[in-house]
């Protein structure tokens, strides 16, 4: 069975089958790259409590950033915010993000009980 959560025309926030609760990408205003990653981070927190998951539970982390010289910046509060032994499968690369003003985009597949 599929549970779709929050579905709106375009997506849902939170998509769940065979035990995987897939998260819509993340995105948020901020001036650096540190309080971007920041608020996207606690978006992700509180869609993975709705979805009965955690960051322990986090599989995969696809991430993107509009410019790699934000890279450290990222890693910076990223380190910070993974429960130590628990980070998850991830791949960060460039690309050109929905609007301007963005710098960085997460996409987060996670296992739920």
């Amino acid at each position: 069975m599929i549970e779709r959560i929050e579905t709106g025309t375009r997506s849902s926030k939170i998509v769940k089958h065979n035990g995987v609760a897939y998260l819509t990408g993340q995105v948020a205003e901020g001036d650096t790259i540190q309080d971007q990653t920041r608020i996207c981070l606690e978006k992700i927190d509180a869609l993975l409590a709705q979805a009965g998951s955690s960051r322990e539970n986090m599989l995969r982390v696809t991430i993107w950033l509009a410019d790699m010289s934000d890279f450290a910046g990222l890693n910076e509060v990223w380190n910070a915010w993974v429960p130590e032994g628990h980070a998850p499968a991830r791949a960060c690369g460039e690309a050109k993000l929905a609007r301007a003003e963005l710098k960085v985009e997460f996409i987060v597949d996670a296992a739920y009980d």
